[in-house]
Order: structure tokens, then sequence, then C-alpha cells
């Protein structure tokens, strides 16, 4: 399967060795590397942007985003080929830290990690290749991936909302949003031809 998914294999590697070594031998890496609003805007430390998907909070959320990867990440791939897989990886890590840059830039605490947005991006893209294909929801509520994308959409809105009006979790939904519709949106521009492919599957 990796032969011909090579990056692919490359990210969870990349992602699974910077995870390990920041959760078990240097956690100050967390606080280095994440995603910070406050730091970018004030110390003009760009390379967040960036880093911020490479780190993970625990070994939960790391397996987590690694065992995604795994199951999607190589059939888009094969699919559309290493560039465009790697363009919708990390063009939607951009757009998911755009989104949460909006809505966060005036809040000095706020502050994510994680290749979660980059996830939901490949998440999405592999939606609209295969809108029939059955996804496990915690590995044991299946449903056609369509639904599964239009589930995603409703809860991450409303959890958008519940954590801004009552506190909420801590996960950053507002990034998973903005990679998943990132991913989308570049798959589309990448391969127009997804779209009537999309809709011929869905019988319109």
């Amino acid at each position: 399967m990796f032969a011909d998914a090579p990056f692919s294999l490359f990210l969870l590697l990349i992602n699974g060795a910077i995870g390990l070594y920041s959760i078990f031998k240097e956690p100050s890496l967390v606080a280095k590397m994440a995603f910070t609003p406050r730091r970018i805007i004030e110390n003009k430390e760009y390379y967040r942007i960036l880093t911020g998907g490479f780190i993970h909070a625990g070994m939960g959320h790391l397996l987590f985003n690694m065992m995604t990867l795994y199951f999607f990440g190589p059939f888009l791939e094969l699919r559309i080929g290493s560039a465009g897989f790697l363009l919708i990886y990390f063009g939607a890590g951009l757009s998911a830290h755009l989104m949460s840059y909006i809505m966060n830039r005036k809040n000095p605490l706020y502050s994510a990690v994680g290749a979660s947005g980059s996830i939901s991006g490949i998440v999405f893209a592999f939606c609209l290749y295969n809108p029939f294909s059955q996804i496990g929801l915690f590995f044991f509520l299946w449903m056609p991936a369509w639904v599964f994308a239009l589930v995603f959409v409703v809860f991450s809105i409303w959890a958008i909302n519940t954590k801004s009006s009552i506190g909420g979790d801590q996960i950053a939904h507002d990034a998973h949003l903005g990679g998943a519709f990132g991913g989308a949106l570049i798959a589309v521009l990448y391969d127009p031809g997804v779209i009537p492919s999309f809709l011929g599957q869905i019988g319109l």
C-alpha cells in the first residue's frame, strides 16, 4: 500500500516521531511549536503556522490522527497522486489555522496543536471521491461518507457555538471545520472532475 503512497508513509513517520519525542522526551516542545496567535502576532513566530500541525497533546490525540491518516491517506494519494495529496494535506492545515486565527486572534490564551485540520481535509477529499464508502465513527457507528461529512459539519458548528457560549471542551472544532472545507475546496480546484463524479455517484 505505502509503496505507491510514499508521502502518506512519510507523514505518518514524521508525525509519529515528533509526537512521541515531545510526549515522552521533551514536553516543552508543545509550547514552543504550538499554533499560538498571540505569539505569531506579537513575536512574528510564523513558523508556528507549520509546526503546530506536527505536535500533539498526548498519545490518544496522536494515535487517533495517525490511524485516520493511515486509513484515508494512501487511498487519496493513489487516487490523485503525491502532489495533489500533499497540496490537500498542507493546504487543509493552513486553512484550519486560518480559521482558528480568525476566531481566536483576540484570545491571548488560545493555543492549538495537532494534525487534525490536515486530517479533516484528507477525509473530506476522500468523501468527495467515495460518497458511499462506509466510515466507522469510533469504529462501531458506520455510515456513508457523505452522511459522515454532513454530521461532521453540523456537529462542528454546534460545538463551536457551544464552546463560545458556555466554555465547551478543549477540542479545536474551528480548526477541524476549516481543514475540512479547505481540503474539499483544494480537491475540487486540483481535480475539477471530482464534482461530476460525485454528482453522478449520488444520482444527480
